[in-house]
């Protein structure tokens, strides 16, 4: 396939779908205050945006939404793939439409760091007929997550990442911002994801917003609670440390 350019956002914008009725907002995960916000008010998005906050606030659910709302597999994938082993995914993907460009790539691939050794597997047992695989098992978690956003770099898309700095180091996590840049750059992918990892929330150019009790704000990297605290415990980390006994 060429490496067409992609001119316009695979999406611009996520809004509540309605039809037939509404996500009760009394039922979780619309009980976590950045879903019920992004149903009621709706959420733009950038070339690229990052998701920060801390765990159990909602991020992954939104990015796993996004993802499924475009046609992936929630365990990781491209679109149209039905790579899934135990399901777990929240229905809010079925709640949510998303506002396309016209003339927007429809295609993309979603990474989870959780799952990608299954989600190889997968790849193993169901090769592609058209082109060779990688062989990712035979790389570290690391390498092989890096390996396969070099493979499909040339392919157009949604480009959707839920916390892949636990596969990497922090020379990996600034590998993956050079990757996922060249992709923006280049017109070829939008990219949407979700981290704790202040490397990664460093993406130049990002739209950051954070994630909390409070809903969706967006923030400048500096002033995210992630850099804060990370930068204070790097500074002293006895005054963290010693509280754990």
């Amino acid at each position: 396939m060429p490496r067409d350019r992609v001119r316009n956002q695979p999406v611009r914008r996520i809004e509540e779908y309605c039809d037939p009725d509404p996500m009760p907002r009394d039922e979780w995960p619309a009980t976590l205050a950045p879903v019920r916000q992004l149903l009621d008010e709706g959420l733009e998005l950038g070339p690229v945006t990052v998701l920060v906050g801390e765990n159990g606030v909602g991020k992954s659910t939104l990015v796993e939404a996004i993802a499924l709302a475009f046609g992936m597999a929630p365990e990781g994938g491209s679109t149209g793939s039905g790579h899934t082993t135990r399901p777990s995914e929240s229905d809010l993907w079925e709640h949510i439409r998303l506002v396309r460009d016209f003339g927007a790539a429809r295609s993309g691939f979603f990474l989870r760091a959780e799952t990608m050794h299954g989600f190889f597997t997968y790849l193993e047992q169901n090769p592609n007929p058209k082109r060779a695989e990688p062989h990712f098992h035979e790389r570290s978690h690391g390498e092989s997550f890096l390996d396969f956003v070099i493979d499909r770099a040339r392919w157009p898309g949604l480009w959707v990442l839920d916390e892949p700095e636990s596969a990497l180091s922090f020379s990996g996590c600034l590998s993956l911002i050079a990757l996922l840049q060249s992709i923006v750059e280049d017109g070829v992918g939008q990219v949407v994801l979700s981290t704790h990892s202040p490397v990664l929330a460093a993406f130049p150019g990002a739209t950051v917003l954070e994630v909390g009790e409070w809903g969706i704000r967006r923030s400048d990297w500096a002033d995210l609670d992630l850099v804060r605290n990370q930068r204070a415990f790097l500074e002293a980390p006895e005054r963290y440390l010693r509280y754990l006994e």
